[in-house]
Protein backbone atom coordinates (compact mmCIF):
# COMPACT_ATOMS: atom_id res chain seq x y z
CA UNK A 1 0.00 0.00 0.00
CA UNK A 2 1.00 3.29 -0.31
CA UNK A 3 1.22 5.03 3.50
CA UNK A 4 0.82 8.76 4.34
CA UNK A 5 2.49 9.96 7.35
CA UNK A 6 1.04 12.73 9.40
CA UNK A 7 3.27 16.16 8.85
CA UNK A 8 2.70 16.64 12.68
CA UNK A 9 1.14 14.59 15.66
CA UNK A 10 -3.06 14.68 16.31
CA UNK A 11 -6.07 13.62 14.62
CA UNK A 12 -6.36 12.82 11.93
CA UNK A 13 -9.30 15.60 11.50
CA UNK A 14 -6.67 18.07 12.72
CA UNK A 15 -3.12 17.38 10.59
CA UNK A 16 -2.98 19.39 7.55
CA UNK A 17 -1.21 17.47 5.17
CA UNK A 18 0.61 14.48 5.27
CA UNK A 19 4.17 12.55 3.20
CA UNK A 20 3.79 9.73 0.68
CA UNK A 21 5.58 6.84 1.84
CA UNK A 22 5.44 2.38 1.12
CA UNK A 23 3.84 0.42 3.50
CA UNK A 24 2.84 -3.13 3.84
CA UNK A 25 4.13 -6.14 5.73
CA UNK A 26 5.37 -8.63 3.02
CA UNK A 27 7.25 -5.38 1.01
CA UNK A 28 8.52 -3.83 4.52
CA UNK A 29 10.42 -7.30 4.95
CA UNK A 30 11.43 -7.23 1.03
CA UNK A 31 12.85 -3.95 1.54
CA UNK A 32 14.61 -4.13 4.35
CA UNK A 33 15.83 -7.59 3.05
CA UNK A 34 17.33 -6.38 -0.15
CA UNK A 35 19.10 -3.17 1.77
CA UNK A 36 20.81 -5.59 3.70
CA UNK A 37 22.19 -7.61 0.75
CA UNK A 38 19.70 -9.85 -0.01
CA UNK A 39 18.18 -11.12 -3.27
CA UNK A 40 14.73 -10.50 -2.75
CA UNK A 41 11.77 -10.76 -5.20
CA UNK A 42 8.13 -8.88 -4.23
CA UNK A 43 5.30 -10.65 -5.20
CA UNK A 44 1.63 -8.71 -4.99
CA UNK A 45 -0.70 -7.20 -7.14
CA UNK A 46 -1.03 -3.53 -7.36
CA UNK A 47 -3.59 -1.24 -9.52
CA UNK A 48 -2.71 0.84 -13.17
CA UNK A 49 -2.62 3.32 -11.29
CA UNK A 50 -0.45 6.35 -10.02
CA UNK A 51 0.43 4.92 -6.59
CA UNK A 52 1.14 1.60 -8.45
CA UNK A 53 3.64 3.14 -10.29
CA UNK A 54 4.93 4.70 -6.99
CA UNK A 55 5.02 1.36 -5.06
CA UNK A 56 6.77 -1.00 -7.60
CA UNK A 57 9.30 1.80 -8.29
CA UNK A 58 9.86 2.54 -4.67
CA UNK A 59 10.63 -0.85 -3.60
CA UNK A 60 12.46 -1.54 -6.80
CA UNK A 61 14.90 0.98 -5.66
CA UNK A 62 15.72 -0.90 -2.57
CA UNK A 63 17.09 -3.49 -4.87
CA UNK A 64 14.13 -6.01 -4.70
CA UNK A 65 13.11 -7.71 -7.93
CA UNK A 66 9.32 -6.62 -8.86
CA UNK A 67 8.87 -8.64 -11.89
CA UNK A 68 6.31 -10.85 -10.05
CA UNK A 69 4.14 -7.87 -9.26
CA UNK A 70 1.32 -7.63 -11.45
CA UNK A 71 -0.93 -4.70 -12.64
CA UNK A 72 -4.57 -4.99 -12.37
CA UNK A 73 -6.74 -2.47 -14.27
CA UNK A 74 -10.03 -2.61 -12.53
CA UNK A 75 -8.70 -2.50 -8.66
CA UNK A 76 -6.91 0.45 -7.69
CA UNK A 77 -3.65 0.53 -5.45
CA UNK A 78 -4.31 0.26 -1.44
CA UNK A 79 -3.67 3.47 0.57
CA UNK A 80 -3.85 4.13 4.14
CA UNK A 81 -3.52 7.18 6.63
CA UNK A 82 -2.25 7.16 10.25
CA UNK A 83 -1.73 9.37 13.10
CA UNK A 84 1.90 9.76 14.50
CA UNK A 85 1.50 8.46 17.56
CA UNK A 86 1.67 4.90 18.64
CA UNK A 87 -0.43 2.69 17.79
CA UNK A 88 -0.88 0.88 21.39
CA UNK A 89 -2.30 3.95 22.11
CA UNK A 90 -5.98 5.09 22.68
CA UNK A 91 -5.33 8.42 20.42
CA UNK A 92 -3.54 6.44 17.09
CA UNK A 93 -6.00 6.35 14.84
CA UNK A 94 -5.13 4.41 11.09
CA UNK A 95 -7.78 4.41 8.28
CA UNK A 96 -7.24 1.88 5.53
CA UNK A 97 -8.96 2.50 2.04
CA UNK A 98 -7.90 -0.95 0.33
CA UNK A 99 -11.72 -2.84 -0.01
CA UNK A 100 -11.54 -3.90 -3.04
CA UNK A 101 -7.69 -2.75 -4.17
CA UNK A 102 -5.87 -5.14 -6.54
CA UNK A 103 -3.78 -6.48 -3.54
CA UNK A 104 -7.33 -8.26 -2.12
CA UNK A 105 -8.06 -9.55 -5.52
CA UNK A 106 -4.86 -12.00 -5.09
CA UNK A 107 -6.09 -15.84 -5.16
CA UNK A 108 -3.98 -18.97 -6.00
CA UNK A 109 -5.36 -18.11 -9.51
CA UNK A 110 -2.79 -15.06 -9.73
CA UNK A 111 -0.15 -16.31 -8.21
CA UNK A 112 1.63 -19.29 -9.91
CA UNK A 113 4.24 -21.46 -8.03
CA UNK A 114 6.83 -20.42 -10.04
CA UNK A 115 6.64 -16.90 -8.83
CA UNK A 116 7.76 -18.51 -5.48
CA UNK A 117 9.27 -22.10 -5.66
CA UNK A 118 12.76 -20.95 -6.68
CA UNK A 119 13.47 -19.28 -3.46
CA UNK A 120 15.41 -20.31 -0.26
CA UNK A 121 12.21 -18.74 1.85
CA UNK A 122 9.09 -17.60 1.09
CA UNK A 123 7.76 -14.81 3.59
CA UNK A 124 3.89 -14.52 3.81
CA UNK A 125 2.35 -12.03 6.45
CA UNK A 126 -1.02 -12.73 8.05
CA UNK A 127 -2.88 -9.67 6.91
CA UNK A 128 -2.59 -10.66 3.54
CA UNK A 129 -5.59 -13.41 4.91
CA UNK A 130 -7.63 -11.29 6.26
CA UNK A 131 -7.58 -9.07 2.88
CA UNK A 132 -10.41 -11.43 1.32
CA UNK A 133 -12.03 -15.21 0.84
CA UNK A 134 -9.35 -15.41 -2.07
CA UNK A 135 -6.50 -13.93 -0.24
CA UNK A 136 -7.06 -16.43 2.88
CA UNK A 137 -7.34 -19.01 -0.14
CA UNK A 138 -4.25 -17.78 -1.70
CA UNK A 139 -2.46 -18.59 2.16
CA UNK A 140 -3.77 -21.90 2.60
CA UNK A 141 -2.14 -22.89 -1.01
CA UNK A 142 0.65 -21.74 -0.10
CA UNK A 143 1.37 -23.05 3.36
CA UNK A 144 0.12 -26.45 2.49
CA UNK A 145 2.73 -29.28 1.64
CA UNK A 146 3.81 -30.24 -1.81
CA UNK A 147 6.88 -30.62 -3.35
CA UNK A 148 9.44 -28.23 -4.47
CA UNK A 149 7.84 -26.29 -1.83
CA UNK A 150 10.36 -23.35 -0.24
CA UNK A 151 11.16 -23.10 3.12
CA UNK A 152 7.72 -21.03 4.48
CA UNK A 153 7.85 -18.08 7.22
CA UNK A 154 5.03 -16.85 8.97
CA UNK A 155 4.42 -13.88 10.56
CA UNK A 156 1.35 -14.09 12.23
CA UNK A 157 0.53 -10.33 11.71
CA UNK A 158 -2.49 -10.04 13.97
CA UNK A 159 -4.72 -6.99 13.60
CA UNK A 160 -7.78 -7.17 15.67
CA UNK A 161 -9.72 -4.80 13.43
CA UNK A 162 -9.18 -6.66 9.85
CA UNK A 163 -11.03 -9.61 12.06
CA UNK A 164 -13.85 -8.31 12.61
CA UNK A 165 -16.75 -10.81 12.23
CA UNK A 166 -13.92 -13.59 11.21
CA UNK A 167 -12.43 -15.89 13.11
CA UNK A 168 -8.74 -15.29 13.57
CA UNK A 169 -8.28 -18.82 14.77
CA UNK A 170 -7.66 -19.27 10.70
CA UNK A 171 -4.07 -17.52 11.37
CA UNK A 172 -2.94 -21.02 13.79
CA UNK A 173 -4.25 -22.99 10.95
CA UNK A 174 -1.87 -21.09 8.56
CA UNK A 175 1.00 -21.22 11.27
CA UNK A 176 0.47 -24.83 11.95
CA UNK A 177 1.92 -25.21 7.88
CA UNK A 178 4.93 -23.06 8.18
CA UNK A 179 7.89 -24.21 8.96
CA UNK A 180 9.09 -20.75 10.81
CA UNK A 181 6.38 -18.76 12.69
CA UNK A 182 6.52 -14.98 14.09
CA UNK A 183 4.17 -14.05 16.62
CA UNK A 184 4.06 -11.23 19.67
CA UNK A 185 2.77 -13.13 22.77
CA UNK A 186 0.43 -10.01 22.83
CA UNK A 187 -0.88 -10.88 19.54
CA UNK A 188 -1.03 -14.59 20.68
CA UNK A 189 -3.55 -13.95 23.62
CA UNK A 190 -5.63 -11.82 22.03
CA UNK A 191 -6.16 -13.78 18.25
CA UNK A 192 -6.17 -17.38 20.40
CA UNK A 193 -6.28 -16.84 24.19
CA UNK A 194 -2.71 -17.97 24.42
CA UNK A 195 -1.01 -16.80 27.24
CA UNK A 196 3.04 -16.77 27.49
CA UNK A 197 5.18 -18.13 25.03
CA UNK A 198 5.08 -21.62 26.39
CA UNK A 199 1.54 -21.92 25.73
CA UNK A 200 1.85 -20.91 22.34
CA UNK A 201 4.56 -23.64 21.38
CA UNK A 202 2.44 -26.03 22.74
CA UNK A 203 -0.33 -24.63 20.52
CA UNK A 204 2.35 -24.40 17.69
CA UNK A 205 4.36 -27.70 17.92
CA UNK A 206 4.34 -28.23 13.98
CA UNK A 207 6.89 -25.53 12.66
CA UNK A 208 10.61 -26.37 12.92
CA UNK A 209 11.19 -23.19 14.34
CA UNK A 210 9.01 -20.77 16.31
CA UNK A 211 9.71 -16.97 17.73
CA UNK A 212 7.68 -15.20 20.27
CA UNK A 213 8.61 -11.54 20.71
CA UNK A 214 7.98 -10.03 24.14
CA UNK A 215 7.61 -6.24 22.56
CA UNK A 216 10.62 -4.54 24.65
CA UNK A 217 11.67 -7.29 26.49
CA UNK A 218 13.00 -8.96 23.92
CA UNK A 219 12.14 -12.51 22.23
CA UNK A 220 12.26 -16.30 23.01
CA UNK A 221 12.66 -18.62 19.84
CA UNK A 222 12.00 -22.74 20.17
CA UNK A 223 14.35 -24.48 17.68
CA UNK A 224 13.18 -28.33 16.78
CA UNK A 225 16.07 -30.66 17.66
CA UNK A 226 16.52 -33.44 15.01
CA UNK A 227 17.35 -36.24 17.44
CA UNK A 228 13.80 -35.80 18.54
CA UNK A 229 14.71 -34.08 22.04
CA UNK A 230 12.84 -31.19 23.75
CA UNK A 231 13.36 -28.24 21.98
CA UNK A 232 16.48 -25.84 22.15
CA UNK A 233 15.14 -22.81 23.81
CA UNK A 234 16.85 -19.16 23.14
CA UNK A 235 15.82 -15.92 25.00
CA UNK A 236 17.51 -12.37 24.07
CA UNK A 237 16.36 -9.60 25.25
CA UNK A 238 15.92 -6.45 22.98
CA UNK A 239 18.45 -3.32 23.78
CA UNK A 240 17.31 -0.38 24.83
CA UNK A 241 16.25 2.36 22.04
CA UNK A 242 14.59 5.71 22.09
CA UNK A 243 11.40 5.16 19.87
CA UNK A 244 11.01 7.97 17.23
CA UNK A 245 7.93 6.10 15.49
CA UNK A 246 6.56 2.40 16.89
CA UNK A 247 5.55 1.32 13.17
CA UNK A 248 7.53 -1.25 11.14
CA UNK A 249 9.31 -2.85 13.90
CA UNK A 250 7.56 -6.06 13.76
CA UNK A 251 8.96 -6.61 10.02
CA UNK A 252 11.96 -5.19 10.84
CA UNK A 253 12.47 -7.95 13.28
CA UNK A 254 11.37 -10.56 10.96
CA UNK A 255 13.70 -9.03 8.36
CA UNK A 256 16.14 -9.95 10.61
CA UNK A 257 15.91 -13.01 11.72
CA UNK A 258 15.50 -14.11 8.24
CA UNK A 259 18.48 -12.78 7.10
CA UNK A 260 20.61 -14.24 9.97
CA UNK A 261 19.05 -17.50 9.12
CA UNK A 262 19.96 -17.35 5.49
CA UNK A 263 23.67 -16.70 6.56
CA UNK A 264 23.32 -19.67 9.04
CA UNK A 265 23.63 -17.60 12.45
CA UNK A 266 23.53 -19.34 15.90
CA UNK A 267 19.86 -18.35 17.65
CA UNK A 268 21.71 -15.87 19.95
CA UNK A 269 22.70 -14.15 17.08
CA UNK A 270 19.33 -14.67 14.65
CA UNK A 271 17.46 -12.60 17.59
CA UNK A 272 19.60 -9.99 18.34
CA UNK A 273 19.99 -9.47 14.58
CA UNK A 274 16.14 -8.86 14.56
CA UNK A 275 16.00 -6.44 17.35
CA UNK A 276 19.03 -4.29 15.82
CA UNK A 277 16.80 -4.46 12.37
CA UNK A 278 13.38 -3.53 14.24
CA UNK A 279 15.93 -0.88 16.31
CA UNK A 280 16.61 0.70 12.64
CA UNK A 281 12.81 1.46 11.88
CA UNK A 282 11.85 2.32 15.78
CA UNK A 283 14.67 5.52 15.19
CA UNK A 284 13.01 6.58 12.06
CA UNK A 285 9.65 8.18 11.66
CA UNK A 286 8.18 6.09 8.40
CA UNK A 287 8.13 1.89 8.24
CA UNK A 288 11.26 1.68 7.48
CA UNK A 289 14.90 2.39 8.38
CA UNK A 290 17.85 1.99 6.91
CA UNK A 291 19.76 -1.30 7.95
CA UNK A 292 23.57 -1.39 9.74
CA UNK A 293 26.59 -2.16 7.32
CA UNK A 294 26.40 -6.15 8.02
CA UNK A 295 29.84 -5.45 9.87
CA UNK A 296 28.19 -3.02 11.87
CA UNK A 297 25.52 -5.49 12.92
CA UNK A 298 27.90 -8.44 13.17
CA UNK A 299 29.86 -6.78 15.81
CA UNK A 300 26.91 -5.67 18.03
CA UNK A 301 25.62 -8.85 17.70
CA UNK A 302 28.45 -10.59 18.82
CA UNK A 303 28.78 -8.35 21.98
CA UNK A 304 29.04 -10.26 25.07
CA UNK A 305 25.69 -10.91 27.21
CA UNK A 306 26.92 -8.02 29.85
CA UNK A 307 27.49 -5.71 27.03
CA UNK A 308 24.63 -6.46 24.94
CA UNK A 309 22.27 -5.75 27.75
CA UNK A 310 24.00 -1.86 28.49
CA UNK A 311 23.43 -1.18 24.68
CA UNK A 312 21.15 1.71 24.21
CA UNK A 313 20.31 2.45 20.45
CA UNK A 314 19.43 6.41 19.37
CA UNK A 315 18.18 8.14 16.33
CA UNK A 316 21.28 7.73 13.43
CA UNK A 317 22.89 4.73 15.26
CA UNK A 318 23.04 2.45 11.76
CA UNK A 319 25.34 4.85 10.27
CA UNK A 320 28.91 2.76 9.81
CA UNK A 321 31.41 4.03 12.24
CA UNK A 322 29.53 6.53 14.36
CA UNK A 323 29.68 3.97 17.56
CA UNK A 324 28.96 7.43 19.95
CA UNK A 325 25.01 6.92 18.94
CA UNK A 326 25.58 3.38 20.28
CA UNK A 327 25.47 4.16 24.57
CA UNK A 328 26.20 1.22 26.63
CA UNK A 329 26.00 3.36 30.13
Amino acid sequence: MVTFLPSRPGRLADVPSFARAIGGAESNVACALAAAGHRVRWVSRVGADGFGDHLVDAVAAYGVDTTAVRRDPDRPTGVYFRTATDRATDTHEVVYYRAGSAASAMSPRTVPYEDVDDARVLHLSGITAALSDDCLALMRALTAPRPGRPLVSFDVNHRAGLWRGADPAVLLDLARGADLVLTGDDEAEAAWGLRGAAAVREALPQPAVLVVKHGARGATVYARRADGEPDAVTFAPAPRVDVVAPVGAGDAFAAGFLSATLRGLDHTRRLRHGHLMAAAALTVPGDLGDPPATAHADRLAGLDDDAWGRLHLGPGWTRTGEDQEVRTP
